[in-house]
């Protein structure tokens, strides 16, 4: 996917498409996850699809559950969830970082073989 550390550094037009896909790509890991705590409040906790995404986007995002669980399985549910999301947040910015991580070792790797020659 990435060029290899032979190959010179990616033009700044395409290297920003890329960070574009990586971004693409992370929002679709977040809907997706999002939509999985929707469809779990809805069938868990009986929650309406409104509260559901209310619910599912608090934890998404760290901030915590919005309304009481009432039911023992909710309460597993939330809590995988919450397990789920930050190993989800850790992806997401994996997915994003990865290649402006990428375009910074290589610069650095272009800039030690052109100072050993």
């Amino acid at each position: 996917m990435f060029e290899a550390r032979h190959h010179p550094l990616l033009p700044k037009h395409q290297f920003i498409k890329r960070v574009a896909r990586s971004a693409f790509f992370a929002l679709l890991l977040i809907g997706a996850s999002l939509y999985i705590g929707m469809v779990g409040y809805h069938y868990f906790e009986s929650l309406g699809w409104v509260d559901a995404y209310v619910n599912a986007a608090m934890i998404l995002s760290g901030m915590g559950p919005v309304q009481e669980l009432k039911t023992e399985e909710g309460k597993i549910f939330a809590g995988s969830y919450a397990l789920f999301s930050g190993i989800v947040f850790l992806f997401g910015i994996a997915i994003i970082l990865a290649p402006v991580f990428h375009r910074f070792l290589h610069q650095f790797h272009i800039e030690e073989s052109t100072k050993k020659e």
